[in-house]
């Protein structure tokens, strides 16, 4: 009832980036202000900023470290924090460095997708917690080790797919997993948005409040181009992983608990990059079909470059049973309609969600996924969404990419997701590494 009283509440407050003030008075957190987690921040230039200044405002949380590769963005977000906490977090550039510090519990890692598992998996064996944003790994290899990190040095990893604290989210799955629409055999989903072309970059020396090579990291060396850093990375396969992970992730992780599914059977998928020529190598239009050994099905289409909403919305899922449907907008609130297509239940959205915003759709409900894990650090709740079920939520979308890539279907493993009878495409599995970057548990 905490958490229904606070999302009832936030739904007439503003949605701004400090939700965390509100949380307090509302009881909505469960100790002592006294009783902090102290955690460290790594990538801070924007969503990363957001989580920020949302950690920043609860009661419970002191911000120690911020690491980050652009001197710019340290110089920019501690004062913010510092305005809203009191309290002057220390910056700190390598994320190695910071990691041999002891006087922290937890990092958080909103870094961009290629330090996602390795920055976990250092963390773990630091003896951190951690909390990731998604996608948990860059490729399926590391989401693996990333899970093994985890059990192996015993820590609480959350990944960010928030939808898994939201009152009303859970509400639905609770219904279709009731039988509400019957049996649930199909879920279809979407996002849309209207990206501009990201042009083709020049070569150009590093700004020098860069520390390019940190940035890089794992990733094999490629030249530093004017169009790159800060976001456009996220089309280039070197460093991301497309618009499938970078916002698909979400409703798939909806989709795959609904279904009650953990791995695939079958993946295609078709698509490319058509609105465009330019730097970009994800595909801005895709569609991504998964069968899963249940006799069920997944279908996910991105539209990255046409803003035209699918269902009244930019992003959403429709789930098909065989006594009804049910339509979910994306946010916290969902319809049920009957064989006959008559609404019969009406679940009002909490919020205002704007699905194109790139640093948070859901702003005024994500800080429930923050709690959630600084109650799971201090003992006081479990993980809404720990590192196996991001992983596997996350592989979904990444067999997407490879059967994009090699331009067939995928058959899997049903135990684990594996790639059957194709060596080409298990090759994608992993990924190469820089020379003397080595990446182990």
């Amino acid at each position: 009832m905490e958490r229904r009283k606070f999302i009832q509440t936030a739904s007439v407050a503003s949605t701004s980036f400090f939700v965390g003030p509100k949380l307090s008075p509302l009881g909505f957190f469960k100790g002592s202000p006294n009783d902090k987690v102290v955690v460290a921040m790594m990538g801070v230039n924007s969503r990363g900023e957001f989580l920020a200044k949302q950690l920043a405002a609860f009661p419970e949380v002191e911000i120690a470290y911020i690491c980050d590769v652009d001197q710019k963005v340290l110089d920019r977000v501690i004062p913010e924090v510092e305005k809203i906490s009191g309290k002057r977090p220390k910056p700190m550039t390598d994320i190695r460095k910071l990691l041999e510090k002891k006087d922290f519990d937890a990092l958080v890692i909103a870094a961009p997708d290629h330090w996602h598992a390795p920055a976990t998996i250092l963390a773990c064996q630091a003896g951190k917690h951690v909390y990731c944003e998604k996608p948990c790994s860059h490729n399926p290899h590391e989401g693996e080790m990333a899970v093994a990190a985890a059990a192996k040095y015993d820590r609480i990893v959350q990944i960010g797919t928030q939808r898994r604290s939201f009152v009303n989210v859970n509400k639905m799955v609770n219904d279709l997993h009731g039988g509400v629409i019957g049996r649930l055999y199909y879920a279809k989903g979407w996002y849309t948005n209207h990206r501009t072309s990201i042009g083709v970059g020049k070569v150009v020396p590093v700004p020098e409040n860069l520390n390019y090579e940190l940035w890089q990291g794992y990733a094999p060396r490629r030249a530093y181009k004017d169009n790159l850093i800060h976001y456009n990375w996220h089309w280039h396969w070197n460093w991301g992983t497309g618009e499938a992970l970078n916002n698909g992730t979400h409703e798939i992780d909806v989709m795959r608990w609904a279904l009650g599914v953990d791995y695939p059977v079958k993946v295609t998928s078709s698509g490319g990059r058509f609105a465009f020529k330019d730097d970009w190598e994800t595909p801005d239009t895709q569609v991504i079909s998964v069968n899963f050994p249940n006799n069920t099905m997944l279908s996910w289409e991105g539209r990255s470059c046409n803003g035209y909403k699918t269902e009244g919305t930019d992003r959403g899922i429709t789930f098909y049973g065989d006594k009804g449907t049910i339509y979910y907008g994306g946010g916290d609130g969902y319809q049920v309609y009957d064989g006959n297509n008559k609404l019969v239940t009406d679940v009002k959205e909490s919020v205002v969600v704007d699905g194109t915003n790139k640093v948070s759709p859901t702003a005024t409900l994500d800080g429930v996924h923050l709690a959630n894990f600084i109650h799971t650090v201090q003992g006081k709740d479990k993980l809404n969404q720990p590192v196996l079920g991001g992983h596997r939520s996350t592989l979904i979308p990444q067999l997407g990419n490879i059967a994009q890539r090699v331009g067939r279907e995928l058959n899997c493993d049903p135990t684990n997701g594996h790639i059957l009878n194709d060596p080409e495409a298990a090759r994608l599995w992993h990924r190469e590494y820089e020379p003397g970057w080595k990446l182990i548990v």
